[in-house]
């Protein structure tokens, strides 16, 4: 999958999707929200309804898919039953794994770490972090749980919970854009 993409799904958390929008948009990133659904129209798990940039039978239109790059990369947002529900969508998650398997990079924070990337067959040996309470379906997985704000493992970037969405989306415009370019946003926001 070709692309930066913020995945959205009823009961997301609204500050962990659009402030990862915000600091990726800030660096110039070509970031895209895309809804689950038929309808661009999302609702957070605070019922804040949020108009994707496209819905996923767009997003599947307009899409490249194959050998990816580290810096194409598809981002999931927390909040439950948010992150449940993008679990529960096969065909976004059989894309999950075929971007995984073609060197694409995951980022996901608060309880998508564990409920989506869980879903990837081997993850030993990777450092990731989740919301606390979250860590046994990544540990099982092999995974080393760490329990820090924001965990960058290689192709796989993970947030802890809200509280940490402005530090998620820089370290993702830093992977994506180098350093320089995430501490330049970080100073115009005054961090």
């Amino acid at each position: 999958m070709k692309g930066v993409y913020v995945f959205l799904a009823d009961g997301f958390e609204v500050s962990e999707a659009l402030t990862t929008v915000n600091m990726l948009r800030r660096g110039g990133v070509n970031v895209k929200t895309v809804s689950i659904y038929d309808d661009r129209i999302v609702t957070s798990s605070n019922r804040i309804p949020v108009v994707a940039d496209m819905a996923f039978g767009e997003f599947r239109a307009s899409t490249t898919f194959g050998v990816c790059l580290p810096t194409d990369v598809m981002i999931f947002p927390g909040g439950m039953p948010g992150s449940a529900n993008l679990a529960a969508f096969g065909k976004l998650m059989d894309i999950m794994q075929d971007h995984h398997a073609n060197g694409g990079t995951l980022a996901a924070i608060c309880a998508a770490p564990s409920v989506v990337l869980s879903l990837i067959p081997d993850l030993t040996g990777r450092k990731m972090t989740c919301y606390d309470g979250f860590e046994d379906a990544l540990t099982a997985k092999g995974a080393e749980y760490v329990k820090d704000g924001v965990v960058a493992d290689g192709n796989i970037i993970t947030g802890r919970g809200p509280g940490w969405a402005v530090d998620f989306g820089l370290a993702i415009l830093a992977h994506i854009k180098g350093q320089e370019t995430s501490d330049k946003v970080k100073a115009g926001l005054m961090l």
